[in-house]
């Protein structure tokens, strides 16, 4: 079996690959896993800045985690995908409960998937926007 073999297919799977690693830091808690749309949130407790907002990175973790994730899903086992361009745009700052964020396709190639992430607070205001292209890699 390849690391690559290894990537979950649902969100239990997920949630036992996460551990010891900086999903599991964040809190991020993943609600839906698929290649067209991946889901998660993630608590503002503990992902903040000195100020008390979320902190930008946090954020930014939050989008790449879910594109990533989708992005593993459309590549399929026995092959891998990884980041290779990440830009966020910040609309709001959240001081306290949880930030929600969903993975959209908006590319899904051989080679590349690219995803729209945007993230919202608990009002379902728009805290976010994220775009994540990964490349999609032959396995080992």
């Amino acid at each position: 079996m390849t690391d690559t073999d290894a990537f979950p297919q649902d969100t239990a799977g997920w949630e036992q690959a996460a551990t010891g690693t900086l999903i599991e830091r964040t809190g991020i808690v993943l609600t839906e896993v698929g290649a067209r749309t991946t889901r998660g949130r993630m608590p503002v407790a503990g992902n903040t800045q000195p100020a008390g907002l979320l902190h930008g990175g946090a954020t930014a973790v939050l989008a790449e985690t879910l594109g990533s994730v989708a992005a593993q899903q459309h590549a399929g086992p026995g092959r891998a995908a990884v980041g290779i361009e990440l830009n966020v745009t910040h609309h709001r700052g959240v001081r306290s409960g949880q930030v929600h964020g969903v993975a959209t396709a908006l590319h899904l190639g051989r080679s590349t998937a690219t995803y729209e992430i945007t993230v919202t607070d608990d009002a379902d205001r728009r805290v976010a926007t994220a775009r994540l292209t990964c490349m999609v890699l032959a396995g080992r």
